[in-house]
């Protein structure tokens, strides 16, 4: 199903080491409303959707995975030079101790991530609100990172990463729209 290309979707660059903000960026990685809970959650409710939006979760759940390597290769960057006193002083203490400075799937505050940060109702419509409700808190995460960071080249990434959220949104939305008509023609007065 997949063509995989040896290349970011994205360039990522970053202008110096900086494990705090490797810290919150880890929320994409492996948070609620990050990318690797995205793509599980759009490849997995593609087969229960209807054929006429079924693209639309194969596109989006595809690219999220484009978007978690991007993530993991921010994080990597940002503490690949990090000495282990940095890497505390940034509040990844925890996770230095257990990892060092190998990627794993959690949140910013260290929870390890779950299969309960998203659902598969069943309800197309009902799945795609959810669909919708996550690329916008992702948008929301990225603009607040941002408005943290002071690094021009990490914020071309992440801001390329915020407008796709938005995209993705978009397309989700025209997807309810195609299935509400659809849905009203099988209606009868």
């Amino acid at each position: 199903m997949w063509y995989y290309e040896k290349k970011l979707q994205y360039p990522v660059k970053v202008s110096e080491c900086n494990p705090r903000l490797a810290k919150f960026l880890i929320e994409q990685y492996g948070g609620a409303d990050g990318e690797l809970a995205a793509a599980l959650r759009y490849l997995n409710q593609r087969y229960s959707i209807p054929d006429k939006v079924i693209a639309v979760l194969n596109d989006i759940g595809t690219e999220e995975l484009a978007h978690l390597e991007m993530i993991a290769t921010m994080v990597y960057k940002l503490t690949k030079d990090a000495s282990a006193e940095q890497m505390k002083e940034a509040g990844l203490g925890a996770h230095y101790a257990d990892h060092d400075k190998a990627l794993f799937f959690h949140n910013a505050a260290g929870a390890p991530f779950t299969a309960t940060y998203f659902q598969a109702k069943g309800d197309p419509i009902t799945d795609l609100y959810e669909d919708i409700a996550a690329e916008e808190k992702a948008r929301a995460t990225y603009q607040w990172i941002i408005n943290m960071s002071d690094d021009p080249d990490l914020n071309d990434g992440l801001k390329f990463l915020r407008e796709r959220e938005i995209v993705h949104s978009m397309r989700f939305r025209e997807a309810v729209e195609i299935l509400k008509e659809e849905r009203d023609k099988k209606v009868y007065f």
